[in-house]
Formats: C-alpha cells, structure tokens, sequence
C-alpha cells in the first residue's frame, strides 16, 4: 500500500468521503446550509414523552442564522452567506433541515417548507433529519415527488442499535424501527443516512464495535459518528453530575484508537460525513473536548490510517 493506492470509492483516501462523493456526484463542492424549522419530536410534545432525549441540545449544534422565526428563506440566504466568506468555492448547496424531527408535520406543511427551501438560488437538494418513527409512505411518496428534481436524503437519528441504551437515553423508539423505516425509505429509492453516538451510558466497548456488524447491514448511504459529549442544561448533564463514574467518555486518543478499529470493520459502501461531532465549548459539561475541532481530529483519523495502512473496510466481512 502506497500513496497512490486508488480505493473502491475512487480516489487514494482511505476512507469513503462524502465530501468526495459530493464533489463528484456536483461536479465541485458542495455546501450544507441547516435551517431550523420550527419542528419538535413526539418525546417532546408528550405523543410519546417529555423531555426529549437525555442527551440531546438542540443549540449546541445550530449556527448562528438558524433561527424559527426567521423564514426558511432568510435562514438559507444569511447561511450561504455566511458559508461563502469560508468556502468560496462552492457553488452548489443543499439545505439541512437539522433541528429536532424534520418530518413531524402534516404533508401538506411539509412540502410547503421544503419547497420554499428548493427555490432558493443555488439549491441543489434537501438533506432531512429525522426519526425512524417519524416517516411513513405519505411522507415518502412526497419525497419521491421532489425527487425528480432535486438531491433528497433522508438522515435518520438511530443513535444506538440496542434497546436497552435507547430506552435508558429515552430515545422513544427501538432499533427494530430504525431498521424498517431505513429499509421503507431506501427501497423506494431514496438515499438515507444514518447517525449513531458512541460512548452511551451503559455500553461497552465491545457492544459498541459488534454494533458495526449490525449497522453495515442496513441499507445506508452515508452514515456520521459522534462521540457522547455531556451538553449543559440536558437530563444527561443532570446524571453526570450526580453520577460521573457511569460515564466511559472518550478522550481524544483512546478515541483515534477506537474509531480506527470501527473503519476497518465499516461496510466500505458507507459514505463517512463525520467521525466525530464538535461544539461551541460553551455547551459542554465535560471539559474532555472543549477545545477539540474537527478538523484535527479528521487529520488525526487519516495519519493514524496510514500509520497502521489500513482503510475502511479492510476487515468487513
């Protein structure tokens, strides 16, 4: 293996890249643009619980511009903008529907929305994050419809593929869930992706790597990792502080070392868009990553993989 290995995916990373799938798929790069819609989740508004997710603040993730009372509208041109001073050279860009269930409304509303976000200059398409509950062929049937065209992803919350965690974290849903919905919405024809979170309450570190055989079997596109990070003002903060010994965080290096080990064992058909999630320092209640970007981990990742010559997939089976 050398410098000039050319992978499955087509190019010498070694790893699956979305961004370089996107590059290819556009013809140049290609900018996500989140938008925060007003949306909430059935754990939230008491359909199926209150609180949400033990773990989950919805802030420590949005930028700035993502504001509900502003129009979709708006929230795109301020977001393009705000991209552009970054990352001049994209041209194209889809719109991340990010904040809470993003399909948690009745059709009609939901096409309106999605559609206001369409016609905006420079859109190329809609990635729609949401929950394995939240979807059914209604839904799907309008995607398809938008689908013609446009670039429509779904991007599901799955979190954790046991039970036991989802319902310790009140997830609202179990893995058998997630598992139909994403075989529903891929066999129509759309691309999904999927999230999960490492280091839940209660997991090992075995459980977490023999989840990897688990996931490689649903039909995903894409696919982002997180590590857990305590966010202040969560039901989870609450229990870390009370209890920091059931936490089993990562710090950065055992992390490296971890996340290497889960992209061998990765379905090589997985486009990677993260590996790991970074937020404003403010929001954490655990200083382990506060001053960690993203970017260094990612270089951390890559100079590991080729440390140890290794790639994603060179152990799936």
């Amino acid at each position: 293996m050398n410098d000039s290995t050319v992978y499955p995916w087509g190019n010498a990373r070694r790893f699956n890249s979305y961004a370089e799938y996107f590059k290819k798929l556009f013809g140049g790069r290609v900018q996500k643009i989140s938008v925060d819609a007003g949306f909430t989740c059935p754990n939230r508004d008491g359909s199926k619980g209150r609180g949400g997710c033990t773990f989950c603040n919805n802030d420590a993730f949005n930028p700035s511009y993502c504001q509900p009372q502003k129009t979709i509208t708006q929230q795109i041109e301020e977001g393009i903008e705000f991209h552009r001073k970054r990352y001049r050279r994209a041209k194209n860009y889809l719109v991340y529907f990010q904040a809470y269930t993003n399909t948690y409304l009745p059709v009609d509303s939901l096409e309106k929305l999605y559609r206001e976000a369409l016609g905006c200059e420079g859109v190329v398409g809609l990635v729609i994050g949401t929950r394995p509950d939240c979807i059914n062929a209604e839904i799907i049937r309008l995607l398809l419809k938008l689908q013609f065209n446009a670039y429509i992803m779904l991007e599901f919350g799955v979190e954790s593929v046991y039970d036991e965690t989802l319902l310790r974290v009140n997830r609202g849903h179990d893995f058998a869930q997630s598992k139909q919905a994403i075989e529903m919405a891929a066999a129509a024809g759309l691309p999904c992706g999927g999230h999960f979170i490492f280091g839940l309450p209660g997991e090992s570190r075995e459980q977490m790597l023999h989840s990897i055989e688990i996931i490689n079997k649903l039909p995903l596109q894409t696919i982002k990792f997180h590590q857990l990070q305590i966010f202040k003002n969560t039901a989870m903060a609450k229990e870390f502080l009370v209890n920091p010994n059931q936490f089993q965080l990562f710090d950065l290096d055992s992390y490296i070392d971890f996340i290497v080990e889960v992209t061998e064992h990765l379905n090589p058909g997985f486009k990677i868009e993260r590996f790991a999630g970074e937020v404003p320092p403010r929001f954490l209640e655990s200083t382990m990553w506060q001053y960690v970007r993203y970017d260094n981990v990612l270089a951390l990742i890559e100079n590991k993989l080729e440390i140890l010559n290794t790639f994603q997939g060179k152990l799936y089976v």
